[in-house]
């Protein structure tokens, strides 16, 4: 007897615990917990994500940094606290769907209550002198969708009548669908991929679809790199229409696509929200812009060539970008390169380019005259240290610690087919101009199911808002016909309602009642 009694409080203990997690406010709570638990995940570069940007998170914040790794700030969405936040409003929404669930079937199959001995103290309450058929009162009431019991007894016949059932079923469609979106939405964090990918038109422009070729990319914890299908990219033009103050109305991609290793060949025209499906992942169109053509003639006649994307900073497509010669000037005869002669631009590319000055923004995002402005640098240019840097832009440290220095000669804008000379006799020529799509390759296993869930909790909402569930009773004996009625939610048009049954009711002695009074249900 002693031993037990310890068992019961701890029993005990876990159930009040268990009610309390189960309940709908800590549902809220939680739910609450896990948006608010996403936002560092919003703040801090994920590894995820972009594994450069934790790098660089760690160059900037050496003492703060390893603080955040060991507490899961650069791995958010798959640290062991959001876990165990998910989990515990899964296990909350189902210990609290479940009974509800059983409630409601359970009251499906079981008949409306039996009347209250005294209908006069319901809210809703009216006599009728004369006796009623009860046939005739059922038909009426079934006519407007009520579900009716009738119940004989010594004292006379007594109809039981309920209707708006569909409210709780809606209300439960409507949280198991919250239920089905989270689990969507989980099993694509966790099987899904993407990658966003800046692709430069023709042959030397295509990729295959390997982490490398990315710009930016993001695994789910179950994706590795080998999980991804095998298929390459090539865009062979782009068309883009603006209206004339710039806004786009159309961009239009023409690709080349091979699957399964296969070179591309088969063609497709990518359009916004018409994306390429490749093996299950799907590309879409998401911008544009222009990569310059940029030549370089070096001291010994030797030219090389450069095509960069240039990324654009306003609406005209005004861009800035980077063309690096980091093999510049090396002696043909002997093979030595001097790490101080290699050479670098910088600078601004407009489409558009204005008559007047300055020449810093572009008039029109339409390559209608385009103009191209550099700053040129010469010296060493870092790459040869193994560490990686923006194709977008020239190595900043390089340029402060003296490695990079600019060359001293007036800027210039060059047109198609233009060149300048530099101080030192060596030439840069601004050769032509490309267009590139940016495109981002995307899996998503759970797409479809949250799809499906977002669309039943649009369908589970409605009844649960709109409709009211409430009962009447109606009770036949010989000295007349009595009624009462209960709204089991508040319901402002119920007393309504509840007096056009009772008309209904009056006049249906002989008649079928030809039309439907109520909210339906």
């Amino acid at each position: 007897m002693t031993s037990s009694a310890p068992r019961r409080k701890i029993v005990a203990t876990l159930r009040r615990w268990w009610r309390q997690l189960t309940s709908m406010r800590t549902a809220l709570v939680l739910l609450l917990i896990l948006a608010v638990a996403a936002v560092p995940g919003s703040l801090l570069p994920q590894r995820s994500l972009n594994i450069e940007q934790v790098r660089a998170y760690y160059e900037a914040n050496p003492d703060l940094a390893p603080v955040v790794d060991r507490l899961w700030g650069f791995d958010v969405y798959a640290s062991p606290w959001f876990a165990a936040v998910y989990l515990l409003l899964f296990t909350s929404l189902i210990g609290c769907l479940v009974p509800r669930l059983r409630d409601h079937v359970k009251s499906l199959r079981t008949p409306p209550p039996q009347a209250p001995a005294r209908m006069s103290l319901l809210p809703q309450h009216r006599e009728l002198p004369e006796r009623l058929d009860p046939d005739r009162v059922a038909k009426v009431l079934r006519h407007n969708r009520f579900r009716v019991t009738t119940r004989t007894t010594d004292a006379g016949v007594t109809l039981s009548a309920e209707k708006g059932y569909l409210r709780e079923a809606g209300n439960l469609l409507f949280h198991f669908s919250l239920l089905g979106l989270l689990v969507g939405m989980a099993y694509g964090s966790l099987y899904g991929w993407y990658g966003n990918r800046i692709l430069v038109a023709g042959e030397d422009g295509a990729f295959c679809n390997t982490l490398q070729q990315y710009d930016e990319y993001g695994l789910g914890p179950n994706v590795d790199s080998t999980d991804l299908p095998p298929f390459c990219l090539q865009l062979d033009d782009f068309t883009a229409k603006f209206l004339d103050n710039g806004q786009p109305t159309d961009f239009i991609a023409d690709v080349r696509y091979g699957q399964g290793g296969e070179a591309p060949q088969d063609t497709y025209r990518l359009e916004v929200n018409h994306p390429l499906e490749l093996d299950g992942a799907s590309v879409f169109l998401l911008g544009h812009g222009y990569a310059p053509v940029i030549s370089y003639t070096d001291r010994y006649g030797v030219t090389q060539v450069s095509t960069t994307a240039f990324l654009a900073q306003d609406a005209q497509l005004t861009s800035t970008g980077a063309a690096v010669f980091p093999d510049a000037n090396v002696d043909p005869e002997t093979g030595e390169a001097d790490p101080d002669a290699e050479v670098a631009f910088e600078g601004i590319l407009m489409p558009t380019t204005p008559e007047q000055p300055p020449f810093t923004t572009s008039v029109s995002p339409e390559a209608d005259n385009p103009g191209l402005m550099l700053v040129t640098y010469r010296g060493d240019t870092g790459l040869d240290d193994g560490q990686p840097q923006s194709v977008y832009s020239v190595d900043a440290e390089q340029i402060a610690d003296g490695s990079l220095e600019v060359v001293d000669i007036e800027p210039k804008v060059l047109s198609l087919g233009e060149s300048m000379e530099l101080d030192d006799g060596t030439t840069v020529t601004f050769e032509d101009l490309v267009p590139y799509a940016t495109l981002q390759v995307r899996e998503d296993p759970g797409e479809l199911f949250v799809l499906g869930s977002a669309v039943a909790i649009l369908a589970g909402l409605l009844p649960a808002l709109i409709v009211k569930r409430r009962r009447v009773w109606v009770r036949v004996t010989d000295g007349g016909t009595e009624m009462g009625g209960l709204a089991r939610t508040e319901y402002d048009g119920f007393a309504e309602e509840f007096d056009r049954i009772g008309d209904a009711l009056s006049h249906a002695r002989g008649e079928r009642p030809k039309t439907k009074i109520g909210i339906e249900s």
